[in-house]
């Protein structure tokens, strides 16, 4: 029963058009369906991969939720991203073929695993899929740009803005609420991702719920106006 699963993961999935490139005739998609060997869980705290270890796989996240993250030399634990159902990891990996970060579940997870060289393999005779596997490379670049912008040159309100409105952004993608969403990570997660202290993060939080922007109970976020939350982020200039 296992392996029926997995044989129409791919074609039957409800996020393939998230992880998967679109448009694929039927012969394409048998192909494309044997991308995916197996489906991994992993529990919360548990590493999928950790630095150093060697590259084999893409993983497509299936359930769950994880950051990704790096220890720095004096031993903090400095957080590179944070990736949800629907999105592609491992894409570290390829270029040394070994992952330069540790990806941990901050909930219960389950991925889809796809050898690097099947993907390859099939690549070759699906211009589609290797054209996808650019695509998400490149959204990995504008993402890591995105982020130096964010690091190097806004306010601590601008960032946290930018942070929600992002993700909101991507739970909308899949389906959920306009205007609410429940943090996977705690503050001093995101204080390390935004590069801010733990106290502005909450701060931070704290201004926004303040000033009617968002209401905040815990790890509960309703988003009450984007509009004004998104001028945080880019402000309007008076000439």
């Amino acid at each position: 029963m296992l392996k029926e699963t997995i044989k129409v993961a791919c074609s039957n999935c409800n996020l393939r058009e998230l992880c998967m490139p679109v448009g694929l005739s039927d012969d394409e998609l048998r192909r494309v369906d044997e991308l995916v060997t197996n489906r991994r869980s992993v529990k919360r705290g548990n590493a999928l991969f950790h630095n150093g270890e060697r590259f084999t796989s893409l993983y497509s996240v299936r359930t769950g939720f994880f950051k990704t993250s790096l220890t720095t030399e004096d031993g903090r634990d400095q957080v590179t991203g944070f990736q949800m159902a629907g999105e592609i990891m491992g894409l570290d990996g390829i270029g040394s073929e070994q992952h330069t970060c540790d990806a941990i579940a901050l909930e219960d997870a389950e991925v889809c695993v796809m050898p690097f060289n099947r993907i390859e393999e099939i690549a070759r005779e699906v211009g589609a899929l290797q054209k996808h596997v650019h695509r998400i490379m490149s959204r990995e670049i504008v993402r890591e740009h995105g982020v130096m912008l964010l690091l190097g040159s806004m306010r601590a309100e601008e960032r946290l803005a930018a942070f929600l409105l992002n993700l909101l952004q991507r739970l909308q993608a899949r389906g959920f609420s306009h205007s609410e969403l429940i943090l996977r990570m705690t503050r001093e997660e995101i204080g390390s991702y935004l590069g801010m202290k733990l106290e502005t993060v909450s701060r931070t939080f704290s201004k926004f719920a303040d000033e009617g922007l968002i209401e905040v109970r815990q790890r509960h976020i309703r988003i009450h106006d984007a509009e004004a939350l998104g001028r945080v982020v880019n402000p309007r200039v008076c000439h």
